[in-house]
């Protein structure tokens, strides 16, 4: 393999965000069995071939559930979404960075995060795949440098909770995906079924 353009993979720990409520899905996101196991642990282990410690972000409620084997993060600033588990996996570690992946992308495979971590620069606040939708940024596959804490934290102050509206007002490493439809996101049961298919006919 070749070497990443970056320090070693130990420097870098990954958190699968878990603690949604799934309240448009209906059911539990995080434990779907897309490829043979919930989700959650499905993406903690893609992450481990790249991450020196991989973790389960999950609400301090879903705790007791989070399976032995996985290391688990609950939220430490409770209720803000996405950027609370971020902010909290900063709390526990705030010298790594961390990459930060959603439990709804089904179809996120190691070539994507493999080309993430290899286009990392760790010089930026964040290295991110471009969404392929609106060329924005795409917060939940992202790789976070120690230096985005701070001003995670500063803008919280602003009343803002969309780690996106700070991507995009920030000095970030923005990276086209290699195939879009590995960011597709999963969040009704009408996008269940048609992701279902997809894995069932082209995977």
């Amino acid at each position: 393999m070749i070497p990443f353009n970056s320090p070693t993979p130990s420097s870098v720990n990954g958190l699968v965000l878990a603690g949604g409520k799934s309240s448009r899905m209906g059911t539990a996101k995080e434990k779907i069995r897309w490829h043979g196991k919930e989700q959650q642990y499905a993406m903690a282990d893609l992450l481990g071939s790249f991450c020196g410690e991989v973790f389960i972000s999950c609400r301090p409620d879903q705790l007791e559930h989070v399976d032995a084997g996985y290391p688990a993060l609950p939220d430490v600033f409770a209720e803000m979404g996405p950027v609370g588990g971020i902010l909290s996996a900063f709390h526990y570690r705030k010298d790594t960075a961390w990459l930060v992946v959603a439990c709804d992308l089904p179809l996120l495979d190691e070539k994507a995060v493999e080309l993430l971590i290899r286009s990392r620069n760790p010089e930026k606040m964040a290295t991110v795949y471009e969404s392929p939708v609106d060329g924005g940024p795409e917060p939940l596959v992202a790789l976070w440098e120690p230096q985005s804490f701070p001003l995670l934290v500063d803008f919280l102050e602003t009343g803002s909770r969309s780690p996106r509206k700070l991507m995009m007002n920030s000095d970030i490493c923005l990276v086209k995906p290699g195939h879009p439809q590995v960011l597709r996101n999963v969040n009704t049961p009408e996008e269940l079924a048609e992701v279902q298919w997809m894995i069932r006919n082209f995977r």
